[in-house]
Protein backbone atom coordinates (compact mmCIF):
# COMPACT_ATOMS: atom_id res chain seq x y z
CA UNK A 1 0.00 0.00 0.00
CA UNK A 2 2.87 2.27 0.80
CA UNK A 3 4.82 1.69 -2.43
CA UNK A 4 1.61 2.33 -4.53
CA UNK A 5 0.70 5.63 -2.57
CA UNK A 6 3.86 6.67 -3.18
CA UNK A 7 4.46 5.84 -6.58
CA UNK A 8 1.24 7.58 -7.23
CA UNK A 9 2.51 10.68 -5.42
CA UNK A 10 5.35 10.18 -7.69
CA UNK A 11 3.19 10.32 -10.90
CA UNK A 12 1.58 13.06 -10.10
CA UNK A 13 4.07 15.52 -9.03
CA UNK A 14 3.92 17.83 -11.96
CA UNK A 15 0.49 18.27 -11.01
CA UNK A 16 1.04 19.12 -7.76
CA UNK A 17 3.86 21.89 -8.49
CA UNK A 18 1.09 23.00 -10.61
CA UNK A 19 -1.48 22.99 -8.34
CA UNK A 20 0.80 24.50 -5.66
CA UNK A 21 1.46 27.41 -7.87
CA UNK A 22 -2.55 27.73 -8.66
CA UNK A 23 -3.41 27.89 -5.14
CA UNK A 24 -0.46 30.04 -4.60
CA UNK A 25 -2.00 32.83 -6.41
CA UNK A 26 -5.63 32.39 -5.36
CA UNK A 27 -4.54 32.30 -1.39
CA UNK A 28 -4.60 35.72 -0.95
CA UNK A 29 -7.79 36.69 -2.53
CA UNK A 30 -9.37 33.43 -1.17
CA UNK A 31 -8.09 35.55 2.31
CA UNK A 32 -9.79 38.38 1.80
CA UNK A 33 -12.58 36.84 0.78
CA UNK A 34 -13.19 35.86 4.84
CA UNK A 35 -13.10 39.48 5.19
CA UNK A 36 -16.77 41.07 4.97
CA UNK A 37 -14.85 44.13 3.48
CA UNK A 38 -12.57 43.06 0.85
CA UNK A 39 -12.80 46.38 -0.90
CA UNK A 40 -11.87 48.72 2.06
CA UNK A 41 -8.63 46.20 3.15
CA UNK A 42 -7.31 46.70 -0.34
CA UNK A 43 -8.21 50.50 -0.34
CA UNK A 44 -6.71 50.84 3.52
CA UNK A 45 -3.41 49.27 2.14
CA UNK A 46 -3.21 51.71 -0.78
CA UNK A 47 -4.62 54.39 1.41
CA UNK A 48 -1.61 54.01 3.93
CA UNK A 49 0.96 54.06 0.88
CA UNK A 50 -0.11 56.96 -0.93
CA UNK A 51 -0.79 58.86 1.99
CA UNK A 52 1.69 58.53 4.72
CA UNK A 53 1.04 60.54 8.39
CA UNK A 54 -2.65 60.79 8.02
CA UNK A 55 -5.11 59.23 10.05
CA UNK A 56 -7.60 56.65 9.85
CA UNK A 57 -10.72 56.83 11.21
CA UNK A 58 -14.02 54.30 11.03
CA UNK A 59 -17.39 55.11 12.38
CA UNK A 60 -19.90 52.59 13.30
CA UNK A 61 -23.74 53.23 13.29
CA UNK A 62 -27.08 50.99 13.34
CA UNK A 63 -28.42 52.47 10.28
CA UNK A 64 -27.78 54.52 7.57
CA UNK A 65 -27.88 58.11 9.26
CA UNK A 66 -26.70 57.50 12.37
CA UNK A 67 -23.16 57.99 11.43
CA UNK A 68 -23.96 61.07 9.91
CA UNK A 69 -25.89 62.21 12.72
CA UNK A 70 -23.66 61.86 14.99
CA UNK A 71 -20.45 62.54 13.25
CA UNK A 72 -20.97 64.01 10.02
CA UNK A 73 -19.08 67.34 11.17
CA UNK A 74 -15.95 65.99 12.20
CA UNK A 75 -15.80 63.45 9.50
CA UNK A 76 -16.08 66.25 6.68
CA UNK A 77 -13.15 68.35 8.90
CA UNK A 78 -10.91 64.95 8.88
CA UNK A 79 -11.51 64.49 5.14
CA UNK A 80 -10.89 68.04 4.45
CA UNK A 81 -7.40 67.78 6.16
CA UNK A 82 -6.64 64.31 4.13
CA UNK A 83 -7.20 62.20 6.08
CA UNK A 84 -9.17 58.85 6.37
CA UNK A 85 -13.02 58.32 6.98
CA UNK A 86 -15.15 55.30 6.52
CA UNK A 87 -18.81 55.26 7.91
CA UNK A 88 -20.44 51.52 8.42
CA UNK A 89 -24.05 51.06 8.84
CA UNK A 90 -24.04 48.03 10.97
CA UNK A 91 -27.83 47.08 9.68
CA UNK A 92 -29.35 47.95 5.95
CA UNK A 93 -31.98 49.69 7.61
CA UNK A 94 -34.89 47.90 5.18
CA UNK A 95 -37.65 48.65 8.01
CA UNK A 96 -36.88 51.93 8.50
CA UNK A 97 -39.90 53.36 6.47
CA UNK A 98 -43.81 54.03 7.45
CA UNK A 99 -45.05 52.52 3.69
CA UNK A 100 -42.16 50.28 2.03
CA UNK A 101 -39.51 47.83 3.52
CA UNK A 102 -37.26 44.93 2.80
CA UNK A 103 -35.00 45.10 -0.42
CA UNK A 104 -36.35 48.17 -2.46
CA UNK A 105 -35.68 50.36 1.31
CA UNK A 106 -32.33 48.65 1.96
CA UNK A 107 -31.42 49.33 -1.57
CA UNK A 108 -32.70 53.20 -0.96
CA UNK A 109 -30.99 53.53 2.00
CA UNK A 110 -27.66 52.35 0.59
CA UNK A 111 -27.50 54.82 -2.01
CA UNK A 112 -29.27 57.57 0.15
CA UNK A 113 -26.04 57.15 2.32
CA UNK A 114 -23.77 56.97 -0.64
CA UNK A 115 -24.75 60.32 -1.84
CA UNK A 116 -24.28 61.63 1.53
CA UNK A 117 -20.26 60.22 1.94
CA UNK A 118 -19.91 61.78 -1.32
CA UNK A 119 -21.02 65.44 0.48
CA UNK A 120 -18.54 64.84 3.53
CA UNK A 121 -15.85 62.99 0.98
CA UNK A 122 -15.47 59.66 3.29
CA UNK A 123 -16.32 56.10 2.20
CA UNK A 124 -19.47 54.60 3.57
CA UNK A 125 -20.32 50.63 3.58
CA UNK A 126 -23.94 49.03 4.82
CA UNK A 127 -23.54 45.68 5.84
CA UNK A 128 -26.52 42.96 4.94
CA UNK A 129 -28.21 42.79 8.15
CA UNK A 130 -31.65 43.19 8.74
CA UNK A 131 -32.80 46.29 10.74
CA UNK A 132 -34.14 45.25 13.85
CA UNK A 133 -32.42 41.85 13.93
CA UNK A 134 -28.29 42.90 14.81
CA UNK A 135 -27.41 40.35 17.53
CA UNK A 136 -23.96 40.68 19.34
CA UNK A 137 -22.78 36.35 17.87
CA UNK A 138 -19.76 35.65 17.50
CA UNK A 139 -19.83 35.65 14.07
CA UNK A 140 -20.55 39.61 13.64
CA UNK A 141 -18.01 40.14 16.11
CA UNK A 142 -15.26 39.05 13.57
CA UNK A 143 -17.33 41.09 11.01
CA UNK A 144 -16.43 44.22 13.38
CA UNK A 145 -12.81 43.04 14.29
CA UNK A 146 -12.08 42.39 10.40
CA UNK A 147 -13.66 46.10 9.12
CA UNK A 148 -11.31 47.65 12.10
CA UNK A 149 -8.45 45.68 10.91
CA UNK A 150 -8.97 46.19 7.64
CA UNK A 151 -9.50 49.93 7.76
CA UNK A 152 -6.14 50.14 9.91
CA UNK A 153 -8.26 52.62 11.99
CA UNK A 154 -6.44 54.56 14.42
CA UNK A 155 -10.33 55.98 15.77
CA UNK A 156 -13.13 54.06 16.03
CA UNK A 157 -16.27 55.71 16.95
CA UNK A 158 -19.76 54.17 17.92
CA UNK A 159 -22.86 54.46 20.04
CA UNK A 160 -22.74 53.67 24.00
CA UNK A 161 -24.83 50.81 25.06
CA UNK A 162 -27.59 52.52 26.36
CA UNK A 163 -30.27 53.22 24.26
CA UNK A 164 -33.40 52.47 23.49
CA UNK A 165 -32.88 50.57 20.07
CA UNK A 166 -31.35 47.00 19.80
CA UNK A 167 -29.42 47.64 16.87
CA UNK A 168 -27.97 50.60 18.44
CA UNK A 169 -26.96 48.95 21.78
CA UNK A 170 -25.57 45.99 20.27
CA UNK A 171 -23.55 48.47 17.99
CA UNK A 172 -21.98 49.49 20.78
CA UNK A 173 -21.55 46.07 22.31
CA UNK A 174 -19.89 44.54 19.33
CA UNK A 175 -17.15 47.54 19.26
CA UNK A 176 -16.03 47.32 22.39
CA UNK A 177 -16.29 43.32 22.24
CA UNK A 178 -13.74 44.00 19.05
CA UNK A 179 -12.00 47.13 20.83
CA UNK A 180 -9.03 44.58 22.34
CA UNK A 181 -9.72 41.63 20.21
CA UNK A 182 -8.67 43.77 17.12
CA UNK A 183 -4.50 43.30 18.65
CA UNK A 184 -4.86 39.91 18.98
CA UNK A 185 -3.16 37.73 15.93
CA UNK A 186 -5.03 33.89 16.27
CA UNK A 187 -8.32 35.67 16.04
CA UNK A 188 -9.68 35.89 12.29
CA UNK A 189 -6.19 35.26 11.34
CA UNK A 190 -6.71 35.99 7.72
CA UNK A 191 -6.33 39.80 8.44
CA UNK A 192 -3.47 41.56 9.90
CA UNK A 193 -3.84 42.03 13.45
CA UNK A 194 -2.85 45.59 14.70
CA UNK A 195 -0.04 46.53 16.58
CA UNK A 196 -1.41 49.40 18.45
CA UNK A 197 -5.03 49.64 19.93
CA UNK A 198 -7.02 52.25 18.56
CA UNK A 199 -8.62 54.83 20.51
CA UNK A 200 -12.65 54.25 20.50
CA UNK A 201 -14.72 56.51 21.63
CA UNK A 202 -18.48 57.23 21.65
CA UNK A 203 -21.26 59.41 20.41
CA UNK A 204 -22.96 61.73 22.62
CA UNK A 205 -26.75 60.55 23.72
CA UNK A 206 -29.05 61.49 25.76
CA UNK A 207 -29.55 58.61 28.46
CA UNK A 208 -29.53 58.44 32.26
CA UNK A 209 -29.21 55.00 33.01
CA UNK A 210 -28.20 53.36 34.11
CA UNK A 211 -24.69 55.81 33.37
CA UNK A 212 -25.39 59.39 31.59
CA UNK A 213 -22.85 60.38 29.18
CA UNK A 214 -19.60 61.88 29.63
CA UNK A 215 -17.76 63.78 27.22
CA UNK A 216 -14.40 63.98 27.02
CA UNK A 217 -13.74 66.22 24.49
CA UNK A 218 -16.54 68.87 22.39
CA UNK A 219 -15.55 70.07 18.64
CA UNK A 220 -16.79 72.99 16.84
CA UNK A 221 -18.47 71.77 13.52
CA UNK A 222 -19.56 75.92 12.57
CA UNK A 223 -17.19 75.59 9.63
CA UNK A 224 -18.74 72.49 7.84
CA UNK A 225 -22.42 72.99 9.20
CA UNK A 226 -24.10 73.33 5.82
CA UNK A 227 -22.18 70.29 4.45
CA UNK A 228 -23.39 68.12 7.19
CA UNK A 229 -27.11 69.86 7.22
CA UNK A 230 -26.50 68.69 3.60
CA UNK A 231 -25.98 65.09 4.08
CA UNK A 232 -28.87 64.75 6.41
CA UNK A 233 -31.24 66.22 4.10
CA UNK A 234 -30.33 63.99 1.33
CA UNK A 235 -31.47 61.20 3.64
CA UNK A 236 -35.31 61.34 2.39
CA UNK A 237 -36.65 58.29 3.53
CA UNK A 238 -35.71 59.21 6.95
CA UNK A 239 -36.07 62.81 7.71
CA UNK A 240 -38.07 64.06 4.78
CA UNK A 241 -40.29 61.05 4.50
CA UNK A 242 -40.30 60.48 8.64
CA UNK A 243 -38.81 57.27 8.46
CA UNK A 244 -40.70 54.93 10.46
CA UNK A 245 -43.28 57.79 11.95
CA UNK A 246 -43.97 59.41 8.56
CA UNK A 247 -46.65 59.29 6.30
CA UNK A 248 -47.86 60.23 2.92
CA UNK A 249 -48.38 63.74 3.71
CA UNK A 250 -44.76 64.28 4.21
CA UNK A 251 -43.49 63.16 0.68
CA UNK A 252 -42.75 66.07 -1.59
CA UNK A 253 -45.07 66.21 -4.21
CA UNK A 254 -42.55 68.87 -6.11
CA UNK A 255 -39.50 69.93 -6.19
CA UNK A 256 -41.27 73.00 -4.15
CA UNK A 257 -42.68 71.00 -1.63
CA UNK A 258 -38.86 69.38 -1.43
CA UNK A 259 -37.50 72.39 -1.03
CA UNK A 260 -39.79 73.30 1.90
CA UNK A 261 -38.81 70.12 3.20
CA UNK A 262 -35.23 70.21 3.10
CA UNK A 263 -35.02 73.45 4.92
CA UNK A 264 -37.90 72.26 7.73
CA UNK A 265 -34.99 69.42 8.23
CA UNK A 266 -31.74 71.57 8.27
CA UNK A 267 -33.49 73.78 11.06
CA UNK A 268 -34.76 70.76 13.19
CA UNK A 269 -30.99 69.29 12.54
CA UNK A 270 -29.01 72.57 13.29
CA UNK A 271 -31.03 73.26 16.49
CA UNK A 272 -29.88 70.11 17.59
CA UNK A 273 -26.38 70.46 16.98
CA UNK A 274 -26.51 74.48 18.92
CA UNK A 275 -28.24 72.19 21.87
CA UNK A 276 -24.91 70.26 21.51
CA UNK A 277 -22.90 73.40 21.97
CA UNK A 278 -24.78 75.41 24.47
CA UNK A 279 -24.90 71.72 26.89
CA UNK A 280 -21.28 71.75 26.61
CA UNK A 281 -20.23 75.12 26.66
CA UNK A 282 -17.58 74.80 29.25
CA UNK A 283 -15.64 72.48 27.52
CA UNK A 284 -15.55 74.16 24.68
CA UNK A 285 -14.13 76.78 26.07
CA UNK A 286 -11.52 74.90 27.70
CA UNK A 287 -10.95 73.18 24.53
CA UNK A 288 -10.74 76.97 22.45
CA UNK A 289 -10.44 79.23 24.99
CA UNK A 290 -13.09 81.83 25.84
CA UNK A 291 -13.41 84.30 23.25
CA UNK A 292 -14.09 81.59 20.22
CA UNK A 293 -15.46 78.97 22.77
CA UNK A 294 -18.32 81.75 23.57
CA UNK A 295 -18.81 81.89 19.76
CA UNK A 296 -19.22 78.06 18.87
CA UNK A 297 -23.00 77.80 17.27
CA UNK A 298 -22.90 73.86 16.55
CA UNK A 299 -21.03 70.87 18.36
CA UNK A 300 -20.45 67.23 18.29
CA UNK A 301 -19.39 65.89 21.24
CA UNK A 302 -17.71 62.10 22.38
CA UNK A 303 -16.53 60.04 25.13
CA UNK A 304 -13.62 58.07 25.02
CA UNK A 305 -14.39 54.26 26.05
CA UNK A 306 -12.07 53.05 28.33
CA UNK A 307 -11.90 49.11 26.21
CA UNK A 308 -9.41 50.94 23.67
CA UNK A 309 -6.58 52.99 24.26
CA UNK A 310 -6.53 55.56 26.78
CA UNK A 311 -4.81 58.71 24.84
CA UNK A 312 -3.69 61.76 27.16
CA UNK A 313 -5.42 65.11 26.39
CA UNK A 314 -2.82 66.01 24.17
CA UNK A 315 -2.86 63.30 22.40
CA UNK A 316 -6.80 63.42 21.93
CA UNK A 317 -6.38 66.87 20.28
CA UNK A 318 -4.01 65.74 17.70
CA UNK A 319 -6.21 62.71 16.56
CA UNK A 320 -8.95 65.82 16.91
CA UNK A 321 -7.01 68.10 14.50
CA UNK A 322 -9.28 71.02 14.61
CA UNK A 323 -8.63 73.27 18.06
CA UNK A 324 -6.89 76.31 16.86
CA UNK A 325 -7.20 79.00 19.32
Amino acid sequence: MKKRILGSVTLTLPVLALMIVVFACLAPAAERNLSKSPLGSERARASKLNNPGKLRIIAFGAHPDDCEIKAGGVAAMWAAQGHHVKFVSTTNGDIGHWKKAGGPLAKRRTEEVQKAAKILGIETEVLDIHDGELMPTLENRKTFIRLIREWKADIVLAPRTNDYHPDHRYTGILVQDAAFMVTVAFICPDVPHLKTNPVFLYFSDRFQKPNPFEPDLVVAIDDVIEKKLHSLVILESQFVEGGVSGNESMVPKNEKERAAAYRRVSQRFRSRFESTANKYRAKLIEAYGKRKGKQVRCAEAFEVCEYGRRPSAAELKKLFPFFER
